[in-house]
């Protein structure tokens, strides 16, 4: 699994630290650490699932200490079971304290993230349907929750506004439809930049697959909240020409069947919107 640049995590946590740190400091660890203490304590994994954001942790903790010694143990997509250890910090005492719910809340976030999409994932496994993420992110965590969706298997949508085309029902309402949305689309899209339309019916679809012939089809369609007969019924008149994407109505009991309909893509937007916190702990040595 490849990482993220600290680059990226480290605006992330230097925020997080300053949101806890307010406007005095750990109070409760200047008034009661010596300040030359030292402590060593290991990261915990509570229950099982799959790490990510490892590397955040460790910033966090450099961030307060630049002295600590940190033995990062695991890394990103690795499994983890209860009981497992994701690294071992010896630090200053105080700093240390005062990073650890920042390290916790992150890596708790971002594992727990890269756990639910493994279920995704797993739950489609051997249909050639593959899991992938939207927009739905937490508000300046984007870059860790997409990493921790890459981590659990799962493939990134696009990141931003700026880097693909995705025409929804609203941009189709006002261009007076789908075909004529497309075709705009078409016409401003750079050679390296992906299009790709929302439909909510077989009818739109239809629209769609009329472009084909003049050159100006979307690289890929998105069935918004389709039935599974209709999936069924879209992915045999696309006949394998514009890559077909499932979104609407997905959870893990759904997941399946969808997939089992040829669709080449399913969006997930719960991945990053309920996935529930892995629970990590801090354990003193």
């Amino acid at each position: 699994m490849r990482r993220l640049p600290d680059i990226l995590i480290e605006p992330v946590v230097r925020l997080a630290l300053a949101e806890d740190l307010g406007r005095a400091g750990d109070v409760t660890a200047m008034s009661c650490i010596p300040e030359d203490a030292r402590m060593t304590a290991a990261f915990v994994s509570r229950k099982s699932g799959v790490l990510a954001g490892v590397d955040a942790v460790r910033l966090a903790v450099l961030a307060l200490d630049p002295q600590a010694r940190i033995d990062v143990r695991l890394t990103d997509g690795d499994a983890l079971s209860p009981g497992a250890v994701l690294a071992v910090v010896e630090a200053n005492a105080r700093g240390f304290l005062s990073a650890e719910r920042t390290a916790l809340n992150l890596v708790g976030r971002l594992s727990g993230v890269a756990t639910l999409t493994q279920a995704y994932v797993q739950a489609v496994k051997g249909t050639g349907a593959r899991i992938a993420d939207t927009r739905k992110t937490t508000p300046g965590l984007r870059a860790l929750e997409k990493h921790a969706v890459a981590c659990g298997g799962g493939m990134n949508h696009r990141f931003g506004l700026d880097d693909a085309i995705l025409i929804k029902d609203n941009h189709v309402a006002v261009c007076g439809g789908v075909a004529e949305a497309v075709r705009r689309a078409r016409a401003f899209a750079p050679h390296l930049m992906k299009v790709e339309v929302e439909v909510d019916g077989l009818d739109q679809l239809d629209d769609v697959l009329d472009l084909i012939d003049e050159g100006a089809a979307p690289d890929v369609v998105m069935l918004d909240n389709f039935s599974l007969a209709n999936l069924r019924t879209a992915v045999s008149r696309v006949a394998g020409r514009i890559v077909l994407e499932a979104s609407g109505g997905v959870d893990l009991t759904t997941v399946r069947a969808i997939a089992e309909t040829g669709v080449d893509v399913i969006s997930v937007g719960a991945l990053t919107h309920s996935a529930p916190v892995l629970d990590i702990g801090l354990d003193a040595l």
